[in-house]
């Protein structure tokens, strides 16, 4: 298992780890199998969306600040609790496959650590596991 260590600015915030992720997949000997992502924050999230074009992550924040505003009657003392409904929205945890030795991405697809209650340092962790093939090829040669 790999460490990815975030930091970010903002109080709401999408950081693209996409390159990251490719780099830790890059240095792996897995050719075909699975990437999984784990985000053990409970104001911090993972999204899958586009990540050419840095307006649909701002558009992305304005609809989660509606869905989820700060109000008076919320009874979380730490007042972040907008951050913890946005991060069960958007969940902890995804998984990429991985063909031919890279992660297999739509064509305007990205990876961002969705942040929710920042600036913070933040942690995401990355498990790759190849096919049971990648192991016979593997212990053939």
């Amino acid at each position: 298992m790999r460490k990815i260590n975030i930091k970010t600015n903002f109080h709401q915030e999408f950081v693209d780890i996409t390159s990251k992720i490719a780099e830790l997949v890059d240095e792996s000997d897995v050719r075909n199998g699975l990437c999984h992502l784990f985000c053990p924050h409970t104001t911090g999230g993972i999204i899958f969306n586009e990540n050419c074009d840095p307006d649909v992550c701002y558009d992305i924040g304005i609809v989660f600040d509606v869905l989820a505003p700060q109000r008076p009657d919320f009874r979380h003392s730490e007042g972040n609790s907008p951050g913890h409904i946005k991060t069960s929205l958007v969940g902890s945890d995804h998984t990429l496959f991985i063909e031919n030795g890279k992660l297999v991405l739509g064509r305007w697809q990205g990876v961002f650590f969705a942040e929710f209650d920042g600036p913070r340092s933040r942690q995401l962790f990355v498990k790759i596991v190849g096919d049971a093939a990648n192991y016979a090829v593997k212990s053939r040669k």
